[in-house]
């Protein structure tokens, strides 16, 4: 996620370089068949390549907005593990009491049973962020979006699941990397470690139930994040906008040659790439924008910041039950302007 103001213009235009490259191959190229070979018929009327660009307008404005939902409720579902994480974590500090217990036992040994129940779910986060950055075949893997990734960390390798063993007994630790979806297993053992708790008394009915509430919630907030993670944003769609507005990109230099090469300066033709460009360039921005906001658990500069989010998560919970040694909060990388 960028937190700067806004991006930088030049920024932007290195962002997007390859296409004016590409841009000023297209654009020049019309124009210096008209000029050198004065071939008229290369000149293409205006208005049914207008047509086309309103056409390509609605289209990307549908994609950005469906983009632009998956992105914000992304954002939203990790919104919701913020706030549950706090809600799980007081209620196990609380609920979790002798008061009800069939043989009480020391408060060190309670201490460290809400010690063990909040460690898992800081398990169970970094699990479920390992698990969505595991790149897609429909994402991004270019060499700057690599290089941005292992940068700030969040690239995906099977050796990150190892940093969650501190937080795991040994037992746990081997049971869930024996399992396809550990962050889901992980709650399970919390599931688990809930009815033994119940059984003992050390939690009554009532509050097992609430306790168990909240397990439901993490999954369905897993849920949500894996949908969104792993279907893309319709390919039928973003492939046809994608070849849309090539199209019109493509058409765009022979429409506007007829309206520079219609006015009386000698040389006013020639302005048909600088404006040429300057539309290409406005169009392929909007698409990509769109492309990049598909997906926001893959790691980049326009998601949602789940690995600094989980995080801080993790700082916030542990200090709810006094502990000290605690990490840092992940620092922006790229000149701190990105969290990632």
């Amino acid at each position: 996620m960028y937190i700067g103001k806004r991006y930088p213009f030049w920024g932007v235009v290195k962002w997007s370089k390859r296409y004016i490259y590409i841009f000023f191959l297209i654009d020049i190229t019309p124009i210096l068949l008209y000029k050198i070979f004065d071939w008229h018929w290369l000149i293409i009327p205006w208005q049914p390549i207008a047509l086309i660009g309103i056409a390509v307008s609605f289209y990307l404005g549908f994609k950005n907005n469906s983009s632009y939902d998956r992105l914000w409720e992304g954002r939203k579902i990790w919104g919701g593990i913020v706030n549950a994480s706090r809600t799980f974590t007081i209620m196990s500090r609380d609920f979790i009491t002798n008061e009800f217990a069939k043989e009480k036992i020391p408060e060190e040994e309670l201490r460290q049973i809400h010690k063990t129940l909040v460690h898992r779910h800081v398990a169970w986060l970094k699990a479920l962020t390992y698990q969505l950055r595991v790149l897609k075949p429909w994402e991004h893997d270019g060499s700057e979006n690599v290089e941005l990734r292992k940068l700030g960390d969040v690239h995906h390798e099977d050796n990150h699941f190892e940093k969650i063993k501190p937080y795991l007994s040994s037992s746990d630790y081997e049971y869930i990397m024996t399992k396809g979806n550990k962050a889901s297993h992980l709650l399970s053992l919390q599931s688990k470690a809930l009815l033994g708790l119940k059984l003992r008394g050390l939690i009554e009915d009532f509050r097992h139930m609430e306790l168990a509430k909240m397990l439901g919630e993490f999954y369905s907030l897993q849920g949500k994040s894996e949908r969104i993670k792993n279907f893309p944003f319709p390919r039928q769609y973003a492939t046809v906008n994608y070849i849309f507005v090539w199209i019109f990109l493509i058409l765009l230099p022979f429409g506007m040659l007829n309206i520079f090469s219609n006015t009386a300066h000698l040389h006013s033709s020639w302005s048909v790439i600088p404006f040429t460009m300057l539309v290409s360039w406005v169009f392929i921005l909007m698409e990509m924008i769109g492309d990049y906001s598909e997906n926001p658990f893959e790691g980049l500069y326009n998601d949602v910041p789940i690995t600094s989010m989980s995080r801080g998560i993790e700082i916030d919970i542990r200090q709810m039950l006094d502990e000290t040694d605690l990490p840092e909060p992940i620092k922006p990388v790229w000149n701190d302007t990105i969290l990632l």
